[in-house]
């Protein structure tokens, strides 16, 4: 298995973007993903930029692909994302079917992510055909989803591609042609103020009783529990995952890091660190399983 670093879910200024990924030049991971992926008004970066930040990456050997926009809905966007296609150096991470049929039109090959919701081996099969080489299983997807994805695969007599899962961070669970962060705010989407700068791990969200529950970041909703599927690894590589995915974090993303690469090498599962892996097991996203024991985080939290 390698290590891929995912593409910034969050909105960071500039100089926080840029000295983020100076340092990621020197972390042991053999993928980064690079670009916007949730919302066309956080400018930042331009792709000149990001296309600068390509070369010092890929200089170091890394893979480096260009993620998309995971919801396309204005015609700039789309001629953004025809330039993102036409860059000439990089490949794509496809997050939407706009991309897909633009890579298709370019015959380029790409990764399909995880947002493509890529349910049964119909759907992988035909995406395979349109040039997917490698895709990110959805975000509620798991080990017997996974193993019977592949089986199906096998029965029709396809091949199976390259699988990544998101194996560190907060789970994006839901988009929205609405922004949570400027309604919290009691702004509009097109004159937001940029409010997702002020939440650079998104912004909080707790129920009634106080508890912790979810995250809001611009058009996304993420898990506030962070995802943790390094003690998990001998199921991972069982079940044939190529590709571990670690999304970027506002603090200690070198530590995080360093913990699934020493993972990798010695073949050793970690000790939890993060809060939930219930996916992966097919039980409720938020729950920690351990052991064929699912202890919630509510339980958690009260013993």
């Amino acid at each position: 298995m390698k290590l891929s670093l995912g593409p910034l879910q969050y909105f960071w200024k500039r100089k926080d973007t840029l000295d983020f990924y100076r340092q990621a030049a020197d972390w042991p991971v053999d993928v980064i993903y690079l670009g916007e992926t949730v919302c066309s008004k956080r400018r930042e970066l331009r792709l000149a930029d990001w296309l600068s930040i390509a070369d010092e990456l890929s200089s170091t050997g890394c893979e480096v692909v260009l993620s998309s926009l995971v919801l396309v809905e204005a015609q700039s966007e789309l001629s953004a994302l025809r330039r993102l296609a036409d860059n000439g150096r990089f490949g794509i991470e496809a997050n939407d079917l706009s991309a897909v049929q633009i890579c298709l039109e370019r015959q380029l090959p790409f990764v399909g992510g995880p947002s493509l919701n890529i349910y049964n081996h119909e759907t992988l099969a035909l995406l395979q055909s349109c040039g997917l080489k490698r895709f990110v299983l959805a975000t509620d997807q798991g080990e017997i989803a996974l193993n019977a994805l592949r089986e199906a695969q096998k029965n029709a007599g396809n091949a199976f591609p390259e699988v990544e899962i998101l194996a560190w961070g907060r789970l994006p669970l839901a988009y929205s042609a609405r922004c949570f962060t400027a309604r919290a705010s009691n702004l509009g989407k097109d004159d937001c103020d940029f409010k997702c700068l002020e939440h650079p791990e998104g912004l909080a969200l707790t129920t009634r009783e106080g508890q912790s529950f979810l995250r809001l970041n611009g058009i996304q909703v993420q898990s506030d529990a962070c995802c943790d599927l390094a003690p998990d690894l001998e199921s991972l590589r069982g079940s044939g995952v190529d590709y571990l995915r670690i999304s970027p974090q506002a603090h200690d993303m070198e530590r995080v890091i360093e913990r699934f690469h020493e993972a990798l090498q010695s073949g050793k599962p970690p000790a939890q660190a993060g809060d939930c892996n219930g996916y992966w097991h097919g039980k409720p996203g938020m729950d920690w399983v351990d052991a064929a024991r699912t202890i919630s985080r509510d339980h958690q939290e009260t013993t």
